[in-house]
C-alpha cells in the first residue's frame, strides 16, 4: 500500500443493529452515534452495522443518513479486537486500536471531526469545559453512568415491556429530572451571578438594564423575563460575536456575598451550554416521549425541567436538520411546557426518587481519629496483615540487551523514578511468566503508556497482549513504541473496562488506582483469569456501583464501612519521607485492605497471594496481588502444578 493509499484509508464504525419482533431495529446507543455522526456532518469513518444474523439494514434507510456510507456485516465477521468489546466501536486505520464504548466513541468522532475541520467550533463546543464532558468513565462518575447507561438502558426496556410503566417513571428519568431543577455550577459564575442579580434589581425597578447588550445586542422589550441563562447559552451558540462585557456591576453588587447571589438555572443538561451530554439524551428522550403520546398529561407533570430541556434543545442550529436526517421527527413530540398539572407535594420528582430508591440520601461523616484503633480491632479477632515470600526476589529482566523504546530511561522519567520502574517491571513479569503458557492472551489493564503491556509482549512472544486504556493521548504513545518495535502480538483498546469483554487468561495493572484494582479483580474472575495487580491509591476507595466495602465476609463481620475508609486512608501513609514508624503503619494498612480483597476473591475459588515487590524501595505502593483462578479439568491442573520456567 502507498502512502497516499494509507493516507485515504478510514477509520471503521461499528454499530450495533438488533431485532424485534424479526426486524431489524436501531438500538438507542446506535441512534445516538447516528444523530451525532449527523450533526458534525462527519465523513471521516467508513460504517459498518452488525447484526448477529443474516439480515440487510435496508428497512433501516429512513433512519440512517442521507450521506451514510454504511455496509451490513455478521458478528462473527468482526476483527478480532472489535469482537472482543461492547458495540459500538471504532477500529484505526492500522486495526490494532480499538475505542469501545458509547462516550469514548462519541468523543472520539467529535475530534476527528475538527481535525477535519478545524472551523467547527459548534463541535469543539460539545467537549465542554477543559473537554472533560463524559470523560470520566461510568464505573468511578455517576454522571457519566446516568446519561451513557442509566438513561438508554431505562428508556430500552421501557420500549420493549411498557406495560404499568406510564404510571411508574423510571428511576434514571426521575434523577435526571432532579439534576435539572438544581441550581447550575459552572466555571466563574459569580460573574454571571452577579449580572442577574443586577438584572433582577434593575427589572424591579423597571428600569431598562444596563448591561443587556452585553449578551444580546438584539434584545427585544421584555425578554429579560427569558432569564439571563436562556440568553447567554443562545448567545454562545450564535455564530455572530458576542459583544464584550462593557460595564461593570456598580459597587453595590459587588460587595453581595457568593452566597447572597441568585442561583443559575439549566438550560441545557449540563448547565448554560449544549454539550455532548445532551446530544446523547436527545435520541433517549425522544424516544421515551413517542411512547407516552396517549398518556402524556398523566405522567409528564412529573417532568417539568425535561420538558423545557427537551424544547430548548431544538432551538440549537443544527438539531433539526440532524434529527431529521435520522429519522428523529422531534416536532411529533412537541410537548407543552405550560398548562401541565402542577405534581403535588407527594409526588413531587424528589419524593418519587427518594421512594424509588427506598432510602434516604445522607452525608458521608469525616474521618476521625487514626488506624491504631481499629488495626486493634482487628487483630482481636484474629485478623493481622501476611505477606506471602516472594517466589523469586532477584529475578530481573535482561534490562541492557532489551530494544530502547522498552526500557523506561529511554522515556520523559528522571533516571531514579525510571530505574524504580525497571524493578516494578520485574516483578510483575515475573509473575506473569509463571502463570502464562503459549496461546494465552494477556490484558493490561489501565496500562498508561504501555510500560507493563509492552515489555510482555516483547518477553512473551507466544502470547498475545492487550492494552486496555480510557485515555487516549497514552495510548496512542503506547501503540507508537510497539510499532518501533516491531510488535505482531499486541493490541490496544480504548475503553473504560466494561466495554472489554472479549476472553482472556491473565489479568495484570501496574498501580491500578482506588477502585481500579477491584475492578480489575472483578473481570478477571468474570473470565476466569489469573491477576497479577499492583494497587494503588488507597485513599480513593469508596463504595461503588459493582463494591462494597469491606468486601470480604470476615471484614465485613469486624469492621463499619467508616472503619474501612480509616484503613484505606491510612494506607496511602508510605511515601519515604514520612517517619518509619508511620510508614510502617501505614504498610500494615494497605496489607489489611489487600488481605480483605485477597478473602473476597477466595469465596470464588481463587488463590491469591498479597506480597511485597522486590526490593521494598521500588514504590511507596509496593503491595502485589497474585491469583490463580480455580482448577477446572485434569490436563489444567497438570498444567497449573508445573511450574512455568521464567522467561529470560
Amino acid at each position: 500500500m502507498t502512502a497516499s493509499e494509507a493516507k485515504q484509508q478510514h477509520s471503521s464504525l461499528y454499530l450495533e443493529v438488533c431485532s424485534q419482533n424479526e426486524e431489524p431495529r436501531l438500538p438507542l446507543h446506535t441512534s445516538i452515534v447516528l444523530f451525532l455522526f449527523s450533526y458534525c456532518e462527519c465523513k471521516t469513518f467508513k460504517v459498518f452495522l452488525v447484526s448477529n444474523k443474516p439480515t440487510s439494514s435496508e428497512p433501516l434507510r429512513s433512519q440512517l443518513p442521507v450521506s451514510l456510507d454504511a455496509s451490513d456485516i455478521q458478528l462473527e465477521a468482526l476483527p478480532q479486537l472489535v469482537k472482543g468489546c461492547r458495540l459500538p466501536a471504532v477500529l484505526d486505520e492500522t486495526g490494532s486500536l480499538c475505542r469501545a464504548g458509547l462516550a469514548v466513541v462519541l468523543r472520539h468522532i467529535i475530534n476527528k471531526t475538527i481535525e477535519a475541520d478545524p472551523s467547527r467550533n459548534d463541535v469543539l463546543a460539545l467537549l465542554g469545559f477543559k473537554k472533560t464532558c463524559l470523560k470520566a468513565c461510568a464505573e468511578v462518575s455517576k454522571w457519566t453512568r446516568l446519561c451513557e447507561i442509566g438513561i438508554p438502558s431505562a428508556v430500552e426496556e421501557h420500549l420493549r415491556n411498557p406495560t404499568d410503566q406510564y404510571q411508574q417513571l423510571p428511576l434514571s428519568i426521575l434523577t435526571l429530572e432532579r439534576r435539572l431543577a438544581e441550581p447550575v455550577k459552572v466555571h466563574n459564575d459569580d460573574k454571571i451571578r452577579r449580572q442577574k442579580l443586577q438584572e433582577q434589581r434593575q427589572n424591579e425597578k423597571n428600569e431598562p438594564p444596563e448591561s443587556q447588550g452585553n449578551l444580546d445586542s438584539e434584545s427585544k422589550p421584555g425578554q429579560v423575563c427569558d432569564g439571563l441563562e436562556l440568553r447567554a447559552a443562545l448567545a454562545k451558540l450564535s455564530v455572530d460575536s458576542v459583544p464584550a462585557l462593557t460595564t461593570r456591576e456598580n459597587s453595590e453588587i459587588r460587595k453581595v456575598k457568593t452566597t447572597d447571589l441568585p442561583p443559575l438555572e439549566h438550560v441545557f443538561a449540563e448547565g448554560l451550554y449544549f454539550t455532548l451530554t445532551d446530544v446523547v439524551l436527545l435520541p433517549c428522550i425522544y424516544q421515551y416521549l413517542c411512547s407516552l403520546r396517549t398518556h402524556a398529561a398523566s405522567t409528564l407533570h412529573h417532568l417539568p425541567h425535561l420538558l423545557r430541556w427537551y424544547s430548548r434543545v431544538q432551538e440549537v442550529p443544527g438539531v433539526l436538520r440532524a434529527a431529521k436526517a435520522c429519522g428523529i421527527l422531534l416536532s411529533d413530540t412537541r410537548v407543552p411546557t405550560s398548562g401541565l398539572p402542577e405534581p403535588s407535594a407527594e409526588d413531587n420528582p424528589a419524593t418519587l426518587l427518594l421512594q424509588e430508591e427506598g432510602q434516604e440520601v445522607t452525608t458521608q461523616l469525616p474521618f476521625v481519629g487514626g488506624p491504631r484503633p481499629t488495626i486493634t480491632k482487628l487483630k482481636e479477632n484474629g485478623i493481622e496483615s501476611v505477606f506471602a515470600p516472594h517466589p523469586c526476589p532477584s529475578w530481573t529482566l535482561p534490562w541492557d540487551s532489551l530494544p530502547g523504546a522498552i526500557n523506561p530511561t529511554e522515556g520523559k522519567m528522571s533516571n531514579i523514578r525510571a530505574v524504580r520502574k525497571m524493578q516494578q517491571l520485574n516483578n510483575l513479569v515475573a509473575m506473569v511468566a509463571e502463570l502464562a503458557r503459549p496461546g494465552y492472551t494477556i490484558v493490561d489493564f489501565c496500562s498508561g503508556t504501555g510500560h507493563v503491556g509492552i515489555v510482555l509482549a516483547h518477553t512473551l512472544p507466544d502470547c498475545q497482549v492487550i492494552l486496555i486504556e480510557n485515555k487516549e493521548e497514552s495510548l496512542v504513545r503506547a501503540q507508537s513504541r510497539s510499532t518501533q518495535l516491531g510488535l505482531k502480538n499486541i493490541g490496544f483498546i480504548q475503553a473504560n473496562l466494561d466495554y472489554f469483554t472479549g476472553p482472556f487468561q491473565i489479568g495484570v495493572a501496574l498501580h491500578a488506582c482506588g477502585v481500579a484494582t477491584d475492578m480489575v479483580m472483578e473481570h478477571c474472575i468474570q473470565a476466569g483469569a489469573a491477576f497479577v495487580i499492583s494497587p494503588c491509591c488507597y485513599g480513593f476507595i469508596q463504595n461503588a456501583v459493582k463494591f462494597k466495602f469491606p468486601k470480604s465476609k470476615q471484614f465485613e463481620e469486624t469492621l463499619t464501612y467508616k472503619e474501612h475508609m480509616i484503613l484505606c486512608r491510612f494506607a496511602d501513609q508510605t511515601a519515604i519521607q514520612l517517619p518509619p514508624e508511620r510508614r510502617l503503619i501505614g504498610k500494615q494498612c494497605m496489607g489489611l485492605v489487600d488481605l480483605d480483597r485477597s478473602w473476597a476473591a477466595e469465596t470464588h475459588g481463587y488463590s491469591v497471594r498479597v506480597m511485597t515487590m522486590e526490593p521494598e524501595s521500588c514504590s511507596p505502593k509496593n503491595n502485589m496481588l497474585v491469583g490463580r483462578p480455580p482448577q477446572k479439568s485434569g490436563h489444567e491442573v497438570i498444567a497449573r502444578e508445573v511450574e512455568a520456567p521464567v522467561h529470560n
